[in-house]
């Protein structure tokens, strides 16, 4: 029989393209997978139906009958039209195997013709119903999808519910959305669930956060919005999808986006959700509910103070609306949903909002609000305003609210008059800082290049500069044309040519991957600065310099570093991530000082949290998270990892770094595979904005996750590329990515030990010059195992034993944890008990997952290995033979394929059949095998 479906898709979503609801999508499919039924529900335009289309798309394919029904409110007064829906194309198909009192009753529901109600024949009906899904459901799998179950008809409601209750041991499943309300609290779907079959498994659908509604926005088209007002959508629509699209929209076809402090254009489409319950207030309760929506955070207490004498008795009307949310013992006015506050206000006049903002300038208590109500009271320029509002951004910048004083000073921009000190460009230079502090890089951008518009002075352009080459963050090249017109603007002022040299001391870093030439410019901006007397550019141009110095293993960095703490500090360059305390960690961490470095960089992130730091916050998480990943707490260092990353993602700042060490992370505590999805992610946006510093490091973090995933080639690959790039850029300190170990083991894995001591020699000098003890401790880690590959095993144990015990004197938890499993793979093929418990017992105390995995894999494969004996080798071919002898002597690919005269890639196919037939995984279980056969 062909497959029966009464409805036609328009498209065809796939699941995997339903944003921010993977864990949904997770629940619904394993209950639909067993069989069961499902019931989405959630708040109007939250997605139910987009995600219905989805399931019936990738689940609608198994079913045998998929039957669709969907109601408006409309035609809810329709009797019986739901069920004509459901059944209208199958009908014809089992009228006849019903009995004839409910083939009567049915035809007569479904065609009208006749007059059947519920009350006269209700028993047959009910009946009938049912019997046509059990034929339906003999025939093959039945689908039910029902979407809006809040708007179908009463009497099949009641038909659909009758046969869905009773639907037990037959393959028939539902799949249904239905509305409810805003609050998850909400238990209106109770009623829809004891109508639904049994178990039926209720899913409810929940806002997006904001990186979720930038997601949706973009792949809507809407790819231009600045950050800030991706924000402001996402908090009007509540991270409802429908609302956030149509406001979007709306902002596309704005002329001209709102000004700061003004809410964002509501469309007629979404005002029409509250306006009618708005009709219905009285007009004193409507601009009581005006005043509510001007206020940041509304009580009865201020809407008495701002001259609504009856404002108990018009809020208890609203809320009987549903337009405002009663809360037992809370003085808050809460607005049932942002939207209702943002269609309120839209719809009234500029002169009704700016008396409600007049009435709040004198009722609220906070200088920020009272400054904020006055400035959007007032119209035109007027110094007093101005200078109120300047004020107010003071107060909000000191309370760690970056993004409330850049909207302050915009708006005190737009009430200075031109002719005052300070002027509108130098206040909307200041709300560009305070964008980027509040890590709102769009924001600030756009308003630097108002400012450059207007060719203003010397100074005020150099800032302006600034601002668009800090905005640009990591993708400084994109902005390279900007340093010739800077340094023309700033002319021979050492102040102004302080700023631009320190911005030249990070292009050459970043673009040109030179370290020494940023540490020249550094030094040059440090000089300039302290002619200007500018302590806080002298400062940050020190601590920039500390920064290169370091990596370098540059013998001045600790001086440096002691210039750059000197005082007098300035606060905030004092916490910045860009600052000596930076610096400083970065030394200690290098130098093995983790308790003093998890000190040091636990008070930086209190500070910039405290101060509203947002892109120091995503550094400092980062920071932190490296200090725990080193003492081997892994699980601690994953969350803060994938803290940094939710941060990153959320503003834009410092993805491609962030990324980088989560990868770090995951391959350390959490999921291998995710581990190599970021790191690829981290390599691909190095490459694509040619930052050099930041490909080394993310092409290392590629490497490690690739060697934990058993991907020793292309670990060699990746790490390869890094050195080539470390030399490049004149990084001699192997501190500084710590890939080095990684490096030696992977090629010791594919059959290079040679190459690989030689680069194990080669690190070990750099290693030894600076004094950095874990480094070495793992360098001797991975010569371990050259010299086990060469069969050299009791001087293997005994270097690996010395290399186990100093990485946990220093406190480096999972490099000792690695030493004690590389021991247990090297007692594997030795006479006496063979034992990973010490592994997994260090793994184990790390929370180090992927690591585990590998003991486990280790623990089930490793006793089989001990009987393999030289007489196995009978069964090799006689190529085999050969190259497993010669890896005996430990011959490398290329000496193997030299001596025999054949390519190193037969070589290596050779040596793969040679693994598989003696059961073995790599070749130094051969150099084993031939050690095994001297001793016996």
């Amino acid at each position: 029989m062909t497959v029966r479906r009464d409805f036609k898709e328009p498209a065809r979503p796939r699941p995997d393209l339903v944003i921010g609801r993977e864990e949904l999508f997770t629940g619904a499919r394993e209950q639909l997978t067993r069989g069961g039924s499902v019931l989405v529900h959630g708040p109007a335009g939250i997605g139910k139906s987009t995600i219905l289309r989805a399931l019936v798309t990738e689940y609608g394919e198994t079913a045998h009958t998929v039957l669709r029904c969907s109601s408006t409110e409309s035609e809810s007064h329709l009797p019986f039209l739901a069920l004509a829906d459901l059944l209208g194309l199958v009908v014809d198909e089992v009228l006849d195997r019903l009995p004839a009192p409910q083939r009567t009753a049915l035809e007569s529901a479904l065609t009208g013709r006749g007059e059947s109600t519920l009350q006269r024949d209700g028993l047959a009906l009910r009946l009938a119903v049912l019997s046509t899904l059990r034929v339906l459901a003999a025939r093959g799998p039945v689908l039910i999808v029902a979407d809006d179950l809040q708007w179908l008809d009463p009497a099949s409601a009641e038909l659909l519910g009758f046969a869905a209750r009773r639907l037990g041991g037959m393959p028939v499943q539902m799949l249904c959305a239905v509305r409810t309300d805003t609050e998850p609290q909400g238990q209106q779907h109770d009623r829809y669930l004891r109508a639904s079959p049994p178990e039926t498994l209720a899913v409810r659908v929940n806002p997006l956060s904001r990186a979720q509604t930038a997601e949706l926005l973009g792949r809507r088209g809407h790819t231009d919005l600045p950050r800030s007002t991706v924000r402001d959508i996402h908090r009007t629509s509540g991270g409802n999808p429908l609302f956030a699209l149509e406001l979007g929209r709306a902002l596309a076809e704005s002329p001209t986006p709102p000004s700061p402090g003004e809410p964002l254009p509501v469309p007629t489409s979404l005002r029409a959700l509250v306006l009618n319950r708005l009709e219905m207030l009285s007009p004193q309760a409507r601009r009581t509910l005006l005043v509510a929506s001007a206020g940041a955070r509304p009580t009865l207490a201020l809407l008495h103070a701002a001259g609504r004498e009856n404002a108990e008795a018009e809020t208890a009307q609203a809320a009987a609306l549903g337009l405002l949310v009663t809360e037992r013992d809370a003085p808050g006015v809460r607005f049932a949903h942002p939207l209702v506050s943002a269609a309120l206000y839209a719809e009234a006049t500029a002169q009704e909002r700016r008396a409600a903002h007049a009435a709040l300038s004198t009722a609220a208590s906070d200088p920020i609000e009272r400054a904020r109500h006055l400035a959007l009271a007032t119209t035109g320029t007027d110094p007093r305003v101005a200078t109120r509002l300047g004020e107010a951004a003071a107060v909000a910048r000191d309370r760690g609210a970056p993004s409330v004083a850049a909207g302050l000073g915009l708006l005190a921009a737009r009430h200075t008059p031109a002719d005052t000190v300070p002027g509108p460009d130098e206040r909307r230079l200041q709300a560009a800082e305070d964008a980027l502090t509040a890590g709102e890089t769009d924001l600030a951008r756009d308003i630097a290049r108002e400012v450059l518009a207007r060719a203003g002075g010397p100074a005020d352009r150099v800032r302006a500069w600034m601002v668009v080459i800090d905005a640009a963050g990591q993708a400084m090249a994109e902005v390279d044309a900007v340093f010739p017109q800077a340094l023309a603007d700033a002319g021979d002022d050492p102040r102004l040519l302080a700023l631009v040299h320190y911005q030249l001391a990070w292009r050459a870093l970043l673009v040109e991957g030179e370290f020494d030439k940023a540490r020249e410019e550094a030094a040059r901006s440090a000089e300039l600065a302290a002619r200007a007397a500018d302590r806080r550019a002298e400062l940050l141009a020190l601590a920039f310099q500390a920064q290169m110095e370091t990596l370098m293993g540059h013998p001045d960095a600790p001086a440096t570093i002691k210039r750059a703490l000197k005082e007098p500090q300035d606060p905030r360059v004092a916490c910045d991530h860009n600052g000596a305390g930076a610096a400083r960690f970065r030394w200690l961490i290098m130098g093995d000082q983790l308790a003093e470095a998890r000190t040091t960089i636990s008070a930086l992130l209190r500070e910039v949290r405290r101060r509203g730091m947002v892109e120091s916050e995503v550094h400092f998480l980062r920071a932190l998270a490296e200090v725990e990943l080193r003492a081997g707490h892994c699980g601690r260092a994953l969350d803060l990892a994938r803290e940094s990353l939710r941060l990153a993602r959320d503003t834009g700042i410092g993805e491609a770094a962030t990324a980088m060490f989560t990868s770090l992370a995951e391959a350390a505590g959490g999921e291998v595979n995710r581990a190599l999805t970021l790191a690829r992610e981290a390599v691909g946006r190095a490459e694509e904005d040619g930052d050099l510093v930041y490909l080394s490091r993310a092409l290392g973090a590629l490497g490690h996750a690739q060697l934990v995933a058993g991907d020793a080639a292309g670990a060699v690959r990746s790490l390869r590329r890094v050195r080539e790039l470390e030399e490049g850029l004149g990084v001699t300190d192997p501190a500084r990515g710590r890939w080095h170990g990684d490096l030696a083991e992977a090629l010791v894995r594919i059959g290079e030990p040679a190459e690989a001591q030689d680069f194990i020699d080669t690190t070990r000098t750099e290693a030894l010059r600076l004094g950095r003890e874990s480094v070495l401790a793992v360098l001797d880690r991975a010569e371990a195992l050259v010299r086990a590959a060469r069969g050299e095993i009791d001087a293997a144990t005994r270097q690996l034993t010395s290399a186990q015990d100093r990485l946990a004197k220093l406190g480096y938890g999972l490099e000792e944890a690695r030493a004690a499993f590389a021991m247990a793979g090297l007692r594997t093929h030795r006479p006496g008990p063979t034992s990973y418990d010490e592994a997994a017992r260090l793994f184990r105390r790390c929370r180090a997952l992927p690591w585990l995995r590998q003991v486990e894999t280790a623990t089930v494969t490793g006793p089989a290995q001990p009987a393999l004996s030289t007489a196995a080798l009978d069964a090799l071919a006689a190529t085999e033979r050969q190259v497993a002898a010669l890896v005996m002597e430990g011959a490398t690919n290329r000496e193997i394929a030299a001596r025999l005269f054949i390519s190193v890639k037969t070589v290596e196919a050779t040596l793969t059949r040679v693994y598989r037939k003696l059961g073995i995984r790599s070749r130094v279980d051969i150099v084993r095998l031939a050690a095994g056969g001297r001793q016996g």
